[in-house]
């Protein structure tokens, strides 16, 4: 969802400059009568969906009072080859855009020997959730087998969207006729860019009464989805916006300084006297006594804790800091209204940042567009840290990951003299290092004296930064049942059924995040890891590190790759080795595989062993310092994560000496 307040733009022009509008392109829009002349199933036997055509037209449109509508045409046709492909398409939604009207609507079904069944308005069911207390009008796509054809197109006016779109050209199925079109008064012109190899959009020369600007793509491949892979980044896709209205030549329509303004009219106004004691009362009363690190937690602990956020509410009241205190209760632009009223009356030093998710959406600064400003952070220069407001499961210094390793627009206060202002700069968003997100094991293990193949083992798992996030700031407030389930839950992550003795946790109030680690102590019994083999037992010590990833790579790679976060392990192993007994093999728990560019190691996994005074010691060191790993050094990436699933393979022999 873009979260981002956008300016309101109203589009004027003289009148000499609008071209006639009694007919509009998509008034006369129709389909052929026979579509699928040229298709050769043969060709094609081994896919299970194929696209012959997939239009897009935005067909921007003046009306009398001097507002801009789009006309917005989808017209789809699709071969069927098998039963998931009809599962999938054997219902047909009617869009339902808010504030919208559909002008046409017609959908048919071709069977493989080319009869035709239209489906009239009889054919249109509903469906409704009534959790979200929405209806769904759909087509009832009757008489579908397997090489079946369906055909759809819609007309929708709407409200538009000039000031950033995407439209994704590319899928994981094969497409054919691939047209994206833009049609617009003549004094409006519109700005375009593809992305991933796409041909440029072209602007058509040939009409002079209004603007017209095409893309057509004869074929395109399908580009299948890819572990752990930024898939809609990859895309082929167009993006485009309004750049320019002639009758107002010398206005911006579309850049970061308007929106950098925006940002200071909106969020920092100066507060009138009430509501600046009800803020003091406030930080009195959730204990805010300082500017730094301390105080930035404070606040936002309180926020995320006692605050309810309400995205969907239209409640203007939601926006006001006044009634959010006596309500507890905000929309997402009042929320952002107290943080930024709390920082200021504490003095806390800080920047707005707008983003995009980077496995979603290409933060591309060369093309300034407003959907990729769809997620706000907040930035402190002191301490170079982020803070995400609007996302509760979110802790100061550790974002969404995905906001991160990515650039953004920096929005920040300046006063010269009594003349207080913002100004915009794109910026790099560094992530968190890997140091600070850990998940680390201390074991001793002890084989019982009176049954070898039973291991008593105490624990504990120590978490820092992301692997703590989930659930270190909630314990204070979970119930005794629900925390013994987490507890459980992280302690059995090595294995389900082992027997947990006894589990406790430390550093647990909600404030200990991000300050000191979680820690979760654990005794355990079980007898999973060891087995009999004639006289030797097999001792399953590759297991106690718990299941790792193991990477497989069939097909040639073709996605980056991009990780939520860095991050490290330590394991720290001590085993008591019986009286009478001794380990054959273990020079196989030794590991070294790595990845450096020059001097800066970017993936490590290392393992190695010590045997003193009748204990064997095993140590493990494994970190991530990249979050995106691009296809040439993907394999590399792949011995590193397979080094760790390789040691969770290892067995050692226990034999009487």
């Amino acid at each position: 969802m873009n979260r981002i307040l956008l300016v309101s733009i109203y589009i004027t022009c003289s009148i000499n400059l609008l071209w006639s509008q009694n007919k509009n392109y998509v008034d006369d829009y129709k389909w052929e009568e026979n579509p699928i002349v040229s298709f050769n199933e043969t060709d094609h036997k081994d896919k299970d969906l194929i696209a012959l055509k997939e239009k897009r037209i935005s067909e921007f449109v003046f009306i009398e009072n001097g507002g801009l509508l789009e006309n917005l045409l989808i017209h789809n046709i699709f071969w069927l080859n098998s039963n998931d492909a009809i599962e999938k398409y054997n219902k047909v939604y009617l869009p339902a855009i808010p504030g919208s009207r559909i002008l046409k609507n017609k959908a048919r079904v071709i069977s493989k020997e080319g009869i035709i069944v239209e489906l009239d308005d009889s054919k249109i069911l509903e469906s409704r959730d009534n959790e979200r207390q929405t209806v769904s009008k759909y087509y009832a796509m009757e008489g579908i087998e397997k090489g079946s054809f369906i055909e759809y197109f819609f007309v929708i006016q709407k409200y538009p969207n000039y000031t950033g779109k995407r439209v994704l050209l590319q899928d994981n199925y094969f497409k054919k006729n691939v047209d994206f079109e833009v049609f617009a008064p003549i004094n409006l012109k519109f700005a375009f860019k593809t992305y991933n190899e796409s041909k440029e959009i072209l602007k058509d020369t040939l009409v002079k009464e209004r603007n017209h600007w095409t893309l057509n793509l004869k074929d395109v491949e399908a580009l299948e989805t890819e572990e752990s892979s930024a898939y809609l980044t990859s895309l082929k896709q167009v993006s485009f916006k309004l750049d320019r209205n002639y009758a107002t030549p010398n206005k911006e329509i579309v850049s970061f300084g308007n929106i950098a303004q925006t940002i200071f009219t909106k969020y920092y106004a100066e507060t009138d006297k009430k509501v600046t004691s009800k803020i003091q009362k406030l930080l009195k009363k959730i204990g805010v006594t300082t500017n730094d690190d301390k105080g930035i937690r404070q606040i936002e602990n309180y926020i995320k804790s006692s605050i309810y956020l309400n995205k969907a509410s239209s409640n203007t009241s939601l926006d006001a800091i006044s009634s959010i205190i006596d309500s507890n209760t905000a929309s997402e632009n009042g929320l952002l209204s107290l943080y930024i009223s709390m920082f200021n009356k504490l003095n806390i030093e800080h920047e707005v940042v707008l983003t995009s998710n980077r496995k979603n959406l290409i933060f591309d600064d060369a093309f300034e567009t407003y959907n990729i400003l769809e997620d706000y952070l907040f930035f402190f220069p002191k301490s170079k840290t982020y803070l995400e407001p609007l996302n509760y499961g979110s802790r100061y210094g550790f974002p969404n990951g995905m906001l991160t390793d990515n650039k953004g627009l920096f929005v920040k206060r300046i006063k010269i003299g009594d003349f207080e202002s913002a100004v915009g700069e794109v910026k790099y968003i560094e992530p968190v290092n890997f140091d600070k997100s850990s998940y680390d094991l201390k074991m001793n293990v002890v084989f019982d004296t009176e049954n070898i193949n039973k291991t008593n083992i105490s624990l504990d798992r120590i978490m820092t930064g992301y692997y703590a996030l989930g659930l270190q700031p909630y314990m204070s407030i979970m119930k005794e049942e629900s925390k013994k389930k987490a507890l459980d839950g992280v302690v059995k992550s090595i294995k389900e059924d082992v027997k947990i003795v006894d589990v406790t946790a430390v550093n647990t109030a909600s404030n200990d995040f991000g300050a000191v680690p979680l820690i979760v102590k654990a005794s355990i019994e079980t007898e999973t890891f060891v087995d009999n083999a004639g006289r030797k037992y097999l001792f399953k010590v590759g297991e106690l590190i718990g299941p790792q990833l193991e990477m497989y790579q069939e097909k040639e790679k073709k996605l980056v790759i991009h990780s939520d976060f860095e991050r490290t392990y330590q394991s720290d192993i001590t085993i008591k080795i019986p009286e009478g007994y001794s380990f054959k093999n273990v020079e196989d728990l030794v590991i070294n595989e790595s990845y450096a560019e020059g001097e800066e190691i970017f993936f490590s996994f290392k393992s190695n062993y010590s045997v003193e005074e009748g204990f064997l010691k095993v140590t493990i060191k494994e970190f991530y310092n990249k979050n995106i790993v691009e296809v040439p050094i993907y394999e590399d990436y792949r011995k590193v994560i397979n080094s760790a699933a390789n040691f969770n393979k290892i067995i050692l022999i226990m034999v009487a000496d």
